[in-house]
């Protein structure tokens, strides 16, 4: 009877045992996805979002800022796609304050914004890695080429100031629940971050699939051997990197991994099991024209729209002819073969539909040799105790890539020798074991025009892209059925227009607050003629739209608006386009209080009406495109193209003012560019500078602690400012010091609430309060104050007879500039060589904020569209018949 006992036990327990396993098995596999925003990463999210629920279940999205996008941008485009496809349960984190000590303590909630070598107690840094991604091209991310805006629905989840998820937060909520696959297909900094952090949750991580490095690839572009000539760059003789904007110092790494090295060591080398898809398989996948046409023809859903125009405007913006042979499918293709093996129960040699596999020991390498050396170039190594125990002499102890031209690695008519970032297969012990793919299948249909297996399955019906089953429920234009783009032009019918003004901002939050207020001066006194962006300040280019959107609601689409150079003087490189140095802007926080919040509006920007303009990356052949895309007309114009169409438009005799409110870098251009541009201009506005009385009085550079008296705006691009100041340009400066004397948010919100609720003094009061909150609640919010100050340049140049009583000096002054980090934009006092300018030193406080508070309660020349809100409710139901007419 015993032995009965026992063995019914024993069936029991493996009853409940075969019960928990095929329960385990039945359950979908989850998903955390870590991405950069690109273009081909928004492919590999809708991928995943149209699986079947009950198989594969997305827990998270977190965004990873170092890479191809900006955070602000990418985390509001991240949302509006959820929303399109009805997904907004799923959790999106960004960012993070966190930071880094010195002695390799990491703190909570880092933000991931820079490669972990560089990373400190800030979310400001340097571009060690990330300047070999092109600024242009991240804008046209940013915007994803202007298609976002057009085509994407959008709810009511937004990026919002302390409230926003870190990513952080999503990966270690998600992942302590249960087993996570991750998917990595930007830069691995947020994912090692974690695991370094959180070492006790890597038992939940199941699998790590990751798109990214070169194994054994050979560039696809490739000119030799066949073509070989001795014009050929190195970069076209079959290296295994993509870094097609550092070839000649790094010809070894992929983006991917070469924007943080060290974080995607930490990855590989985990312990956790690791495939990864590299530029071996990709490269085998190029989007063939057959495949293009056949999604030209098929996409049924809203998701394959979008994806299908997004495709579209890469190819028509493409750099030559050869788009066919040298786009590829990365991050899509990755999704498709890690899902692939996922479907598969104990797929340990990970067969799947897409791709061919094999097993390989590699490392990422971090360091270059020789190992230990001590020249300057790695932080890990730069006191007495190596950063996070590392090992004096090890593979991370050598030299470190600092910038892209980086003398260590140019060897003269030769190969660039640095290795940072490359996927090496090693024997050594610092091997790893992980699964390769290394060709993409191709399609065993051989009457098929689709050339590869995934291309069959990212375009039917079945399983993916133009499956009706989790399709998008609705895009931009049919989430409105009545929507109706309208362009306002006012009708200032007799009226005698005041002194033109051409605005030159760098759209931080006091720049759209200065905006409003010169939208709200009378005609008869100011006329805005333009708007040039300078984004080589607060704000990254692509934050352009929210400018469009103000003039929108005020009723102004009208003015146009120019974007200037993506680099400060002489920062650009004078080699590769779109890249360069970040010596200056490195100074901006990229996290709370900077590009993030800056790029948002502080979390606001969405409540702004949609302008019909938009930022796009539509070009001209007229303008130096290799071909017109599909609506050349929509081209963004650039700062120095509006400036000259305004020039040519004024009047005989007139001449104009120029109010800047960002660094001097457009204007530098502008008369530089032609000497009789000086002789149009009246006079500059310029908001910036710090013209100091005493030691006591320090300027507001709070990220650089070596530099105590520069201001912002002249230190983000000190040869330009060098450049203005030394001209024949009548000046006014309206200073730092100037700008505290009215800088109190109580005061100027206090006179808000008395004035009648326009919508732009309802919109300007909100935005002014939260900056307020934000600096009461959080350390990263220290410095508000700077935007407040930025009205006043515009105060003064529209209303300087008024009541305000402006006082002025003349002093002689001269512009540091020369290269050196503590000296650099300091507005000295020279006596000797200083040029004459007008310095504002003090307003009546009172009078300023009553004059700003009441333009913006002034019902005349107030806002034509409300809000998003307002448009949403008049694009809801059929319109009224009315005729078209302008306003003031």
């Amino acid at each position: 009877m015993l032995w009965r006992r026992n063995f019914c036990a024993v069936m029991v327990l493996l009853v409940i045992g075969f019960v928990h396993f095929y329960a385990a098995e039945a359950r979908p596999h989850r998903i955390i996805l870590d991405t950069d925003v690109d273009t081909d990463d928004l492919y590999a999210v809708l991928y995943l979002l149209k699986l079947n629920r009950s198989e594969f279940e997305l827990e998270g999205i977190t965004i990873n800022t170092n890479g191809w996008t900006n955070a602000g941008h990418g985390v509001n485009m991240i949302y509006d796609i959820l929303y399109m496809m009805g997904r907004d349960d799923i959790a999106v984190g960004v960012g993070g304050e966190g930071g880094i000590l010195d002695n390799g303590t990491i703190l909570p909630d880092v933000g991931g914004y820079l490669p972990i070598i560089e990373q400190e107690m800030s979310t400001a840094g340097y571009c060690r890695y990330r300047q070999s991604i092109p600024v242009n091209q991240r804008s046209s991310t940013d915007s994803n080429y202007g298609i976002r805006k057009e085509f994407l629905p959008q709810g009511k989840r937004k990026y919002s100031p302390l409230r926003q998820p870190t990513a952080q937060q999503v990966m270690i909520d998600k992942i302590s629940k249960g087993p996570t696959n991750v998917f990595l297909i930007g830069g691995h900094t947020n994912f090692a971050l974690f695991l370094m952090s959180h070492p006790h949750l890597k038992k939940n991580v199941k699998h790590i699939y990751v798109m990214g490095g070169g194994v054994r690839s050979g560039n696809p572009t490739s000119g030799c051997p066949k073509n070989a000539t001795s014009k050929l760059r190195p970069r076209q003789c079959g290296d295994p990197g993509n870094l097609f904007t550092a070839y000649a110092s790094n010809p070894y790494a992929e983006f991917n991994i070469f924007v943080d090295p060290f974080a995607a060591y930490q990855v590989f080398h985990s312990g956790i099991p690791v495939t990864i898809v590299p530029l071996d398989a990709t490269n085998t996948i190029p989007i063939s024209e057959s495949f293009y046409k056949a999604f030209e023809q098929r996409h049924y859903t809203h998701e394959a729209k979008f994806c299908f125009k997004s495709l579209k405007m890469a190819h028509d913006t493409w750099f030559d002819d050869n788009f066919f042979s040298r786009h590829f499918m990365w991050d899509c293709f990755m999704t498709g073969v890690a899902v692939s093996i996922m479907s598969k129960s104990h797929n340990h040699k990970g067969k799947n539909e897409f791709a061919e596999m094999e097993d390989m020991n590699v490392t990422i390498v971090t360091s270059n040799k020789p190992y230990g050396i001590s020249d300057g170039s790695n932080p890990f190594f730069g006191s007495h105790i190596p950063k996070f125990n590392l090992k004096k002499g090890g593979v991370h102890s050598g030299h470190i890539q600092t910038k892209l031209h980086d003398p260590f690695c140019i060897v003269q008519n030769g190969k660039g020798r640095c290795q940072d970032g490359y996927t090496e297969e090693v024997t050594s012990q610092d091997a790893v074991h992980v699964l390769v793919a290394t060709k993409a299948k191709a399609n065993q249909d051989i009457t098929s025009p689709l050339d590869k297996e995934f291309f069959k399955s990212f375009l039917n019906a079945s399983p993916v892209l133009n499956n009706p089953l989790n399709a998008g429920r609705f895009n931009f234009t049919t989430q409105f059925p009545y929507k109706k783009e309208v362009f306002y032009k006012p009708k200032f019918g007799t009226a005698k227009l005041g002194k033109p003004v051409v605005f030159d901002m760098d759209m931080s939050a006091g720049d759209f607050l200065a905006l409003f207020y010169l939208l709200k001066v009378p005609v008869e006194v100011i006329t805005l003629k333009g708007i040039i962006v300078s984004p080589t300040g607060w704000a990254n280019a692509a934050t352009i739209d929210l400018v469009y959107d103000l003039l929108h609601m005020m009723g102004r689409d009208d003015i146009p608006v120019g974007l200037g150079d993506f680099f400060a003087l002489n920062q650009s490189d004078p080699t590769v386009n779109g890249v360069g140095d970040c010596k200056y802007v490195k100074a901006i926080p990229h996290g709370s209080g900077g590009f993030l919040d800056s790029d948002t509006l502080y979390g606001l920007g969405r409540n702004l009406p949609r302008s019909p303009r938009r930022y796009t990356a539509e070009n001209s052949v007229k303008y130096g495109a290799p071909r017109d895309t599909e609506h050349p007309e929509l081209r963004q114009p650039l700062a120095l193209e509006v400036w000259n169409s305004i020039i040519h438009e004024l009047d005989p005799g007139t001449k104009v003012r120029i109010l800047t409110n960002g660094p001097l870098t457009n204007l530098a251009k502008i008369i530089s560019s032609e000497r009789s541009a000086r002789s149009m201009i009246q006079d500059v506005y310029i908001m910036g500078g710090h013209v100091s009385r005493s030691y006591n009085e320090e300027g507001n550079l709070f990220t650089v602690p070596s530099n105590q008296f520069a201001e912002f705006n002249i230190y983000l691009d000190p040869l330009a400012a060098k450049t203005v100041f030394e001209s024949e340009l009548n000046i006014t400066l309206i200073p730092i010091g100037a700008q505290r004397r009215v800088s109190s948010f109580p005061s100027i919100i206090g006179k808000l609430r008395l004035v009648k609720k326009t919508p732009e003094a309802l919109f300007t009061r909100r935005l002014l309060s939260r900056l307020f909150r934000l600096q009461q609640k959080h350390f990263r919010y220290h410095h508000m104050d700077i935007f407040l100050g930025e009205i006043l340049g515009a105060v003064v140049l529209a209303a300087e007879q008024s009541s305000l009583k402006p006082v002025f000096g003349i002093k002689p002054v001269t512009v540091l500039a020369k290269g050196m980090e503590s000296t650099d934009g300091h507005v000295v006092i020279d006596e000797k060589q200083g040029k004459l300018i007008r310095i504002l030193t003090n307003v009546n406080a009172k009078a300023y904020y009553d004059e700003f508070a009441n333009k913006m309660g002034n019902r005349k020349q107030s806002a034509v569209v409300g809000s998003f809100n307002d448009q949403k409710r008049k694009w809801s139901k059929p319109p009224k018949v009315t005729t078209a007419s302008g306003h003031f």
